[in-house]
């Protein structure tokens, strides 16, 4: 477990973990499955940039800068797949040339336009939210999208072959036990920091969101690709945001 959980934080942010050993290969294979405690790390980055800037700079600033940070932590791993899912599914019209669109590194006019409302959406959603409240939504809209979004590798087969993959993994679906765990690391931050009937509206929406695109998915390529993992957790997340919004608004009217 211990090399397998090395593997997620590896895989799934720039910070040199590689350096306190070396991960076998097969390891990757099961990132997915602690996907969402890497959310602690990433999404506890984003929230604590976000708390420390607001001290000294205005909300919608520190917003920017929280977004910044996950970034440079990530390498934009997310958003790179965002981006080649959006040219994907738009500029593709059946399941070869969505796949050939998504694998070619170049970015289109789908995906530029699909990142500037994704980041003007998560920018807008995050700078309405008083202080409190936007921090403990990113702790726990992180780690709970990052669940919703993994559950696609349960659903559906990798779209290509192994050898044709970017990371050059493809994941195993997840067995009880690693269910159970990503779904424990998952919820735990949004109990702990959000009031419950926050979340029950808020933790709905990522999992209406994966479930959609899990269909539209399974219509169009017939599985999933890395840059769909990607994709879907950001999407989920945004619609978290959305909940918390919703919620937020009802509360204070």
């Amino acid at each position: 477990m211990t090399n397998r959980l090395l593997a997620a934080f590896v895989f799934f942010t720039r910070l040199p973990f590689w350096r306190i050993r070396e991960v076998p290969a097969e390891c990757f294979k099961h990132v997915v499955n602690y996907w969402p405690f890497a959310g602690w790390l990433t999404g506890g980055t984003m929230a604590a940039t976000l708390w420390i800037s607001a001290q000294i700079l205005p909300l919608s600033v520190a917003v920017l800068l929280a977004l910044l940070a996950r970034l440079l932590l990530t390498g934009c791993l997310h958003e790179d797949g965002l981006a080649d899912f959006f040219d994907g599914f738009g500029g593709g019209t059946n399941r070869e040339r969505t796949l050939a669109i998504m694998k070619d590194s170049h970015i289109g006019s789908y995906g530029v336009i699909g990142l500037i409302v994704y980041f003007s959406l998560m920018w807008s959603l995050l700078s309405t939210l008083p202080l409190t409240l936007a921090c403990t939504a990113i702790l726990a809209g992180d780690a709970w999208s990052k669940f919703c979004a993994g559950q696609q590798i349960n659903f559906l087969p990798y779209a290509r072959k192994e050898e044709e993959s970017k990371a050059k993994v493809v994941y195993n679906r997840m067995p009880p036990g690693a269910f159970i765990f990503a779904f424990i690391s998952g919820v735990v931050p949004a109990v702990v920091f959000l009031p419950s009937s926050m979340f029950w509206l808020a933790g709905l929406m990522p999992l209406v969101t994966t479930a959609f695109l899990i269909l539209l998915m399974k219509k169009r390529l017939q599985g999933y690709t890395g840059d769909c993992c990607g994709a879907v957790f950001l999407l989920s997340e945004l619609t978290f945001y959305f909940g918390i919004n919703i919620v937020y608004q009802i509360y204070i009217n």
